[in-house]
């Protein structure tokens, strides 16, 4: 019986980006239509790759951790465990009600309202998650954002990156392409990378000294 074959080889530039980020008013309109509108909590895909992602991170226990587009907050509630302190933030008003619901028992977590990349926060991390939102901007907002994260990332740091990804090159801009520029702008090292064939984890880290 003959198997599949290997999947096409991807480019971090076999697809076209955004010519604009999308807006806010998107993911508002999602939640007015949905509590969970990409079914985070329910999904086996979306519980498999929180579950790999937490194992990816490379340490036990971190001092401080930013997740931005924390949506409802069920990623969030896993980091949770791994942070001393822990700000989750995201755009839609819905989301970070029903996120700061979740994460009430939490109080070393703290839920906000945040618009990327113009709402970065004041202050230094030594975790960065960044979880199926990349995709949604511009190239040059995505280097402006990625710009503002690695100023604000500890050394010994690391930026976890986790989205989904085409099987083949041209289906759209995605997590792969994402990460493309992610890793060309930050200038980090990449500790670990995992190739699933619905989605990508990067792994990078800023070196001491």
């Amino acid at each position: 019986m003959s198997g599949a074959g290997p999947r096409p080889r991807r480019h971090g530039d076999d697809a076209a980006p955004h010519e604009h980020s999308i807006p806010p008013s998107y993911f508002d309109g999602r939640y007015a239509e949905s509590p969970d509108p990409w079914n985070l909590s329910v999904r086996w895909y979306e519980r498999r790759k929180y579950d790999l992602t937490l194992a990816s991170l490379p340490r036990r226990r971190y001092a401080s951790g930013y997740e931005p587009a924390c949506s409802i907050g069920v990623l969030t509630r896993g980091l949770a465990g791994r942070c001393d302190r822990l700000l989750a933030v995201d755009s839609a008003h819905v989301a970070v009600e029903a996120a700061t619901a979740a994460l009430a028992d939490s109080p070393h977590v703290s839920v906000r309202r945040s618009v990327l990349p113009r709402d970065l926060p004041d202050a230094s991390f030594d975790l960065v998650v960044l979880s199926e939102f990349l995709y949604y901007f511009t190239p040059d907002d995505l280097e402006l954002l990625s710009k503002g994260l690695g100023d604000r990332l500890r050394p010994g740091g690391h930026v976890v990156c986790v989205h989904r990804r085409s099987t083949a090159p041209g289906q759209g801009w995605d997590g792969f392409n994402a990460h493309r520029v992610v890793e060309g702008r930050m200038g980090l090292d990449t500790v670990m990378s995992l190739d699933d064939p619905g989605f990508e984890i990067v792994v990078l880290e800023r070196r001491k000294g």
